[in-house]
């Protein structure tokens, strides 16, 4: 696996260096900041950068945004002091494989490395249950959003109703009274209501006007001029 190094710690990089040399990997380039990064990134091909975040010019989530667009092979993982959440989804979300902190011993940070070649995502212990935790907010957000996209469950386009339910739907929709309805349709105003209550609970609504005002917003029904 060759590795480039992206951060602009003279002193972490060498020792860094040195540890994954010895470790047995081949450390190709080091990088002071996100632009060089990307520079020899394009000259190199690592298979694996080391990218820290705070860095000068440009930092390590914008390089990672730069390099995972024009060299999307490379795999990128982030190896920062930065805990904060902000950083980690946004790295996520910029491309990054994985995301490391600088605290990790080395014989855990080989293993995280050896994982990736498997396929795994390396992410520091501490770190996980913050990322599923984001996921699920994420999850439950998009999924509400598809609920009320959708509307009440059940009413697609009133697929539930029976054509007499549509029919008296159509006409309260349009402002005529229940007794109106009833003496349109020779029925009583009482049967009229009955059916109501019958479609107020089948597109799980609470009253006449959320009925009528969903009827009209999607579509089931006309309504008035």
């Amino acid at each position: 696996m060759k590795i480039l190094l992206a951060d602009d710690h003279s002193l972490f990089v060498e020792g860094l260096q040195n540890l994954l040399r010895a470790g047995g990997y081949e450390v190709v380039g080091a990088a002071s900041d996100g632009l060089q990064a990307l520079q020899m990134a394009r000259e190199l091909h690592p298979d694996l950068i080391l990218m820290d975040i705070r860095m000068p010019n440009c930092d390590g989530l914008e390089a990672t945004r730069y390099i995972k667009t024009e060299l999307p092979e490379i795999q990128i993982v982030m190896l920062t002091t930065s805990a904060d959440d902000a950083d980690l989804f946004e790295a996520i979300k910029s491309g990054a494989s994985g995301y490391l902190l600088k605290n990790l011993k080395p014989n855990v940070l080989f293993n995280y490395l050896d994982g990736l070649a498997r396929g795994e995502a390396p992410l520091s212990r501490e770190l996980s249950a913050q990322l599923l935790l984001e996921f699920t907010r994420q999850a439950k957000a998009l999924d509400e959003q598809e609920r009320v996209a959708a509307g009440p469950p059940g009413a697609q386009h009133g697929s539930d109703l029976t054509p007499r339910q549509l029919e008296i739907l159509e006409m309260v929709s349009e402002g005529l009274s229940y007794k109106e309805v009833g003496g349109a349709l020779h029925v009583s105003e009482n049967t009229v209501k009955y059916h109501m209550g019958e479609i107020i609970a089948r597109l799980h609504v609470k009253n006449r006007e959320q009925v009528v005002a969903y009827a009209l917003r999607s579509g089931m029904v006309r309504g008035g001029s």
